[in-house]
């Protein structure tokens, strides 16, 4: 049921058996799911991730580097679900910095304790889904490599992929999986396309979707990319 309302004029969330959301063709109400809890190898590893950086938090960190962290998120806002910037957090932009990194398993992507002192999400240049080949299950992504990270030990493209979807579908949610890993090098920087095996297996003629970001040696995060190839 979409409505107009003088007196909300935005919201999100549950209440009840209901869900307030927002589209193209503004507010509605739908019934609230409850989601599933399959536990799958991946969800465990954000889970322990999780944990492991909420235990860092309170008995590693001083408080020089909570409150640094503080300033950080204090200066670098992210949007909510409506889309309006919001102060998350230190701890919050903590654990965004690091469970990706953590999660992910490559062994060169530390935790990283000091915040950032460079105000921004580190944003990368324009990455591009150039083919998913079902034979091979590989995705060619390109991604632009005169970017910093690029040549920047301990900094990482991460990449996730989806399983295979209907060609008439334009975007993709998720769930994701770990696909890999496009790892910088102050020696031998990674070069454009990178070929990533999928997390799931591409089929001809359906649409593998993408989901990238770089995290930065420093524990910026990028805002995600998303893109999808057809199988070919």
């Amino acid at each position: 049921m979409i409505f107009k309302s003088s007196i909300i004029e935005s919201g999100s969330g549950s209440v009840g058996g209901l869900t307030l959301s927002r589209n193209r063709g503004g507010m509605y109400f739908r019934g609230r799911s409850v989601p599933t809890n399959p536990n799958t190898p991946a969800q465990q590893a954000i889970r322990s991730a999780a944990a492991q950086l909420a235990s860092a938090w309170r008995n590693i960190l001083t408080e020089a580097q909570r409150a640094a962290w503080d300033l950080y998120a204090e200066n670098v806002e992210l949007p909510n679900s409506l889309g309006d910037p919001r102060n998350v957090g230190g701890v919050a932009m903590y654990m965004r910095a690091n469970v990706p990194r953590i999660a992910s398993g490559v062994a060169g992507l530390l935790r990283v304790d000091d915040a950032p002192i460079i105000f921004n999400l580190g944003d990368v240049g324009p990455l591009e889904v150039i083919s998913a080949t079902a034979s091979t299950n590989v995705i060619s992504l390109g991604f632009t490599d005169t970017d910093d990270w690029v040549d920047e030990d301990a900094a990482a493209l991460l990449v996730y992929t989806s399983r295979a979807q209907n060609p008439s579908i334009n975007y993709f949610k998720g769930p994701y999986g770990f696909a890999g890993a496009v790892e910088g090098d102050s020696v031998t920087p990674p070069t454009t396309p990178a070929a990533i095996t999928g997390a799931f297996n591409i089929d001809v003629g359906n649409r593998a979707f993408v989901f990238a970001r770089v995290s930065r040696a420093d524990g910026r995060l990028s805002t995600p990319f998303r893109g999808f190839g057809l199988g070919a």
